[in-house]
This record gives C-alpha cells, sequence and structure tokens, in this order.
C-alpha cells in the first residue's frame, strides 16, 4: 500500500505551484470535512493529510465526518455540523429546496451508476420496469437517474413502487429479492455487478450525464474564500495525482474503508476523477433536474440554482 510519505511526496511534485497563500480572510480555525465511503478523492487526502499539509501554514486543523450517502452528509451542513462534503447532484436539490444555507463550490463528472437486477430477474429493457419495486436512496444522484430512465421508457413516475432504501439497506433487501432493481453508485455497483446472477439493466452513461458536487456552507463560504479555494485546489491535485495511480489508490481506499480492493479498482477505472471549477453546463444540468422534481411534486417549492453557486475567481 502506498504510504501518506510517498503520496505528499508525489502531490508536492505535481503541485508546486499550488503552494499555500496566506490571506487575511482565512480567519476560520477549523474546517470540518463530510465524506462518503468510496470517495477516492477526499478519502486520499484524508488518509494522506493532504488538507493538514495545505491548510496548517493557514492556522486551519482539519475534522472529518463520515457518511454513509449525500443527504445526511448535506443534513449535516444544514444544520452545522459540517462545513464542506461532496455528493451526487439531487442531495443539493433537497437542501436547497429545504432552505438549505449550502454552495455549489466546486463540480466533479461522476463515476458510475447502473439499475442492477437480481438473480433468477426477467427483466430485460427500461420498459419492463412498470410496475416494479425499485429500490434507491431519496433524494440521491440514484433518484435522478432512476426518474429520468423512465422517462426515457415512457414509464411515469407514478407507474412504479419507489422502496425509499439508503444503500447498505437497499443492498440487502436486493439480497432478500424483495425488490426487482436497485439503482446505485460505485462503489456498491462495483461489488455487486459481479456477483452471481446479477445483471445491469442498464448504466448511468446510457441514460443520462450525471456531475458530483463539493458544497459547502453559505456562511463559511461567505467568511472564508480562501480557506475554501484552498481546499477546492488541493483536491484539484489530489484528484490529478489519484487519476495517474488508480491501483495505489483502490489499495489505499480500501485498507481505509473495508470496501474490496478490486471493486475499488473498478470503480476508479470508471471515474474521471478531476475537481473542476463551477460551470454554466452545471448550472443548466442542476437546474433541470430540480424543475424534474418539483413538476412531479417531490420537492415543494421551485429553486434557482443559479444563486447557490459561488466560483473561486468571481
Amino acid at each position: 500500500m502506498i504510504s501518506r510519505r510517498a503520496l505528499l511526496g508525489a502531490l508536492s511534485a505535481v503541485g508546486a505551484s499550488a503552494a499555500v497563500r496566506p490571506a487575511a480572510s482565512a480567519s476560520a480555525k477549523v474546517l470540518r470535512v463530510g465524506c462518503q465511503k468510496g470517495e477516492a478523492i477526499v478519502l486520499a487526502a484524508q488518509q494522506n493529510h493532504a488538507l493538514e499539509q495545505r491548510l496548517g501554514p493557514l492556522g486551519v486543523q482539519v475534522q472529518w465526518s463520515e457518511f454513509e450517502y449525500g443527504p445526511p452528509l448535506l443534513e449535516a451542513m444544514r444544520v452545522g455540523s459540517i462545513d464542506i462534503g461532496g455528493v451526487g447532484d439531487t442531495p443539493p436539490i433537497f437542501a436547497q429546496a429545504a432552505r438549505g444555507n449550502l454552495r455549489y463550490v466546486a463540480s466533479l463528472p461522476s463515476g458510475a451508476s447502473a439499475i442492477l437486477l437480481p438473480p433468477g430477474s426477467g427483466l430485460r429493457t427500461l420498459k419492463d420496469l412498470r410496475g416494479k419495486r425499485i429500490a434507491f436512496a431519496r433524494g440521491s444522484s440514484a433518484h435522478n437517474l432512476t426518474i429520468v430512465a423512465l422517462e426515457k421508457a415512457g414509464i411515469p413516475y407514478s407507474d412504479v413502487q419507489a422502496i425509499y432504501l439508503a444503500p447498505a439497506d437497499a443492498a440487502a433487501a436486493f439480497e432478500r429479492g424483495n425488490v426487482d432493481a436497485w439503482t446505485i453508485w460505485d462503489p456498491y455497483y462495483a461489488i455487486y455487478e459481479t456477483r452471481s446472477g446479477v445483471r445491469v439493466l442498464e448504466k448511468s452513461s446510457n441514460i443520462t450525464p450525471q456531475f458530483s458536487y463539493f458544497m459547502a456552507h453559505r456562511d463559511f463560504v461567505q467568511a472564508n474564500p480562501a480557506i475554501i479555494a484552498a481546499t477546492v485546489e488541493e483536491w484539484g491535485r489530489v484528484g490529478a495525482w489519484a487519476a495517474a495511480h488508480r491501483p495505489e489508490v483502490a489499495k489505499l481506499v480500501s485498507a481505509a474503508t473495508g470496501v474490496p480492493e478490486p471493486a475499488l479498482l473498478t470503480a476508479l477505472q470508471r471515474n474521471p476523477l478531476k475537481v473542476l471549477p463551477m460551470s454554466d453546463e452545471n448550472a443548466r444540468s442542476q437546474q433541470g433536474e430540480a424543475d424534474r422534481f418539483y413538476r412531479l411534486g417531490i420537492i415543494p417549492l421551485e429553486i434557482d440554482v443559479r444563486k447557490e453557486i459561488w466560483r473561486i475567481n468571481a
């Protein structure tokens, strides 16, 4: 397994131009980071103290909290328990609809997701999902992926049985045969797609483009833009390194999470591992998703995504 020292040395080599630039606006003493299981860039940074190395000269300590998936992470952010974290495309929409005081601070092209079928399933196409029990986490990226898949198949959302389950609970229901399909992201997708009899009904790449986002609490962003900028930049450096060293990152994340290394390597091989500034494309994609959830009555009010976007150089 690659050591912390080796990764930090590599990051220093590829990121010398991104040296710490202390600024007067870096006033916070602690940055509280939320992370999800299998989230390669954030976990690599955590395991190798990349943020601590970057923010230490600013007088900032880093505290970490782990979450199973995006909605609980953003709920913790909404109530002020964490300052920043990465999630899929849908949790920010639900958080904004709940009047969460959050900002989009960076984007990531998402890794892979899929709609999986349990052993013995007779389903063959998306059209076969009509009337079926589909498991996914409410307010997660899998929620939107399911809806778009149904739209492509000409199936109203009301014509399926949405089974709202967190990933661990959905996995258990899937294994027991209590659901007809499961919409899920990597690394769960990579873990289960090789199980005997499990089939992929459709991949996310054939359904709709997906993004992930780094979100931060609005008050923290406003008070500490230099810390947010340095954090996003550091994650970008870690991502660039990880993209060139996927087997090493798979070992690192496997050791930290217990997720099997082969599944993580599969997930990493289909993840761009890029951290990018927020763009107009991101805003359009998120707005279209928000409009879809409002139209279906899943969120209670119309929202304007553009109001929540923060740009580093703005």
